[in-house]
């Protein structure tokens, strides 16, 4: 009633004023009076906040911890200024001192290194079981934890806690069971729950299928608890047709026998947990193969789960040909599947908005065989040199049989498509073996959502049009050899890693490519309104050049955002964890 009230006045207030103008045009107009004097100039305002224009990235620091496998996951301490990286080669954490970085940018970033290591020794076994190899590692005020599996495929894995992080000075205190195969390891913001992803990934013939999970451990005044609370699925095995038609896919060989054993997979074995985020009360967890997202209330322990449906490719520009030329078309009947790997979380207007790099996941489970008789007997679906192989959901556009007239049968009669891999789990909704389209592992962009599990952006073709403008032909690189275009018919450039950060008032996004190696920047700020502000690679891309010709970062497996305040420089850093390369990348990020 205000609102209309003030509009009834200010139209009338416009009525009077056109009425008394119209008086005056009645009167001669008198002669212009003398100019007044200069009035005294006010105060000077203050300066605006003007958006940023972008950022640049230089290597200030870098070190080779190990060969392939040597640098997956990092982390960073900013109390001792000391990273902390995975090394799956050598089964140990390379610890990397920072404190006396510079802002100076290496000359030769490629193949300099100016930042050593040391190696923190993990235990072989715990209780009397057998670990195998390190999988995350997470840190949080004096404490580390690391996600280590179990050796043999049916035993619960471990996350062992170390405290003296601090006084740079880690030692191992305690391990907590967990769930099956944790291949991931995050804190809550304060630090008062360790949250582990439990993949619960089958055994190499199948077999065996342990159920994915969360694990929760309580952490009180620094203390972890004894044991972990677990977050099943099961919940949801009556669920699976509600989920698919949520966008998401099952894929595995229920129904049938291998090596004597009838395989029934439930949902709650099916969903692999891949990745975490968190707030303090909620957790966010990947299901990457299954293309959703396991959203847990940490409280209650309740679980949700949002499928992520597909990305519609037809109006963007996708190259789908190995041809070593940049080949970009668009095309009907062909979507991707999102399958985020990383995720990380941002908030804009005080809601949280998820931002995740869509990867991609094929599954493909091989167990020994003796020939391909004893293979086929066995119930293995082929048999190349010894492996056989037990299941997999990918296929290739051609081997795909195409309901007539449909979009994939368009999409077919072209023969551009033809070797581009794609999954058997969607586009044949009735279940007759004849599919309508074909559906692409990943979505070769990094997307933000809402907690309605709404896409608010996604980077679109952005990854592979730049990258083309970039590099030409050597685009959709392999990550261990330049051989230009390799990639192209097998999920392109692999978004992997994703972090946020802010500088300013702006927030930025950081997403690298796995396969390519390079990383791309957007301001995120407001999430409805993003914008691409930078591309970086540190890469010899010289074609027919190897991993072992130490060409540069390969594979950045994960990012970390060092915020200017706990920065040894006192500049905003970018930490790469490099799995291919084994190298641990620290770049300078700085506003223009």
């Amino acid at each position: 009633m205000l609102v209309q009230n003030t509009f009834k006045a200010g139209v009338l207030g416009l009525l009077i004023s056109t009425a008394l103008s119209g008086c005056s045009l009645d009167g001669d107009d008198g002669a212009q009076g003398l100019q007044g004097s200069q009035g005294e100039q006010g105060d000077t305002g203050s300066d605006g906040n003007d958006a940023s224009l972008g950022v640049t990235l230089n290597v200030v620091g870098r070190a080779v911890v190990g060969g392939e496998g040597a640098a997956e996951i990092v982390q960073y301490h900013p109390d001792t200024q000391t990273i902390y990286a995975t090394n799956g080669e050598s089964g140990t954490i390379s610890v990397i001192d920072i404190a006396g970085l510079t802002g100076e940018a290496l000359t030769s970033p490629q193949s300099q290194t100016n930042l050593t290591h040391t190696a923190l020794t993990l235990p072989t076994d715990i209780e009397g079981v057998e670990l195998d190899g390190l999988t995350s590692i997470a840190v949080a005020g004096d404490l580390l934890a690391v996600a280590i599996p179990a050796a043999e495929k049916s035993d619960n894995g471990f996350v062992l806690f170390y405290q003296g992080l601090n006084s740079a000075t880690p030692t191992f205190f305690k391990a907590v069971e967990v769930g099956n195969l944790p291949d991931n390891v995050t804190f809550t913001p304060d630090a008062s729950k360790a949250l582990v992803a439990n993949e619960g990934e089958p055994s190499a013939d199948y077999t065996y299928d342990p159920e994915g999970s969360v694990s929760i451990i309580t952490i009180t005044d620094g203390v972890p608890a004894d044991a972990s609370s677990t977050v099943s699925f099961e919940l949801f095995n009556d669920k699976q047709t509600e989920l698919e038609a949520m966008g998401m896919q099952f894929p595995n060989p229920s129904g049938r026998t291998i090596n004597g054993v009838a395989i029934n997979t439930t949902v709650a074995m099916d969903l692999e947990p891949e990745y975490i985020t968190a707030t303090n009360e909620t957790a966010y967890v990947t299901l990457q193969e299954n293309n959703g997202i396991a959203v847990i209330d940490l409280d209650t322990l309740a679980v949700s789960i949002k499928g992520l449906g597909v990305k519609d490719w037809s109006p963007y520009e996708i190259d789908i040909q190995e041809n070593s030329s940049v080949s970009f078309g668009q095309y009907e009947g062909l979507y991707g599947v999102y399958m985020p790997d990383t995720i990380t979380k941002m908030t804009w207007k005080e809601a949280t908005f998820l931002l995740t790099a869509n990867e991609g996941d094929a599954r493909e489970y091989v167990f020994d065989a003796d020939d391909e008789d004893s293979c086929l007997a066995a119930g293995g679906l082929d048999y190349d040199d010894g492996d056989c192989l037990a299941y997999t959901d990918e296929v290739k556009v051609e081997d795909l049989d195409a309901e007539t007239n449909s979009a994939l049968a368009l999409l077919q009669a072209t023969g551009e498509a033809d070797d581009l891999r794609v999954t058997l789990a969607m586009g044949d909704a009735d279940g007759d073996g004849e599919y309508d389209a074909a559906y692409s592992y990943g979505a070769r962009s990094f997307t933000i959502w809402d907690e309605n599990g709404e896409v608010v952006f996604d980077s679109g073709d952005d990854f592979e049009r730049i990258t083309a403008s970039v590099h030409q032909g050597a685009f959709n690189n392999g990550d261990d050899e330049n051989e230009g275009d390799s990639r192209s018919e097998n999920k392109g450039p692999e978004p992997e890693a994703i972090t946020v950060g802010t500088l300013g008032d702006r927030t930025y996004a950081f997403v690298g490519t796995e396969r390519m190696g390079g990383i791309f920047v957007y301001d995120v700020t407001n999430p409805y309104d993003v914008s691409f502000v930078e591309y970086v690679i540190n890469r010899d891309l010289t074609e027919g050049l190897k991993a072992e010709d130490n060409i540069g970062d390969l594979a950045p497996e994960s990012l970390v955002f060092v915020p200017a305040e706990n920065s040894p420089n006192g500049e905003a850093l970018l930490i790469s964890g490099n799995e291919i390369s084994g190298s641990v990348t620290v770049w300078q990020v700085l506003a223009q």
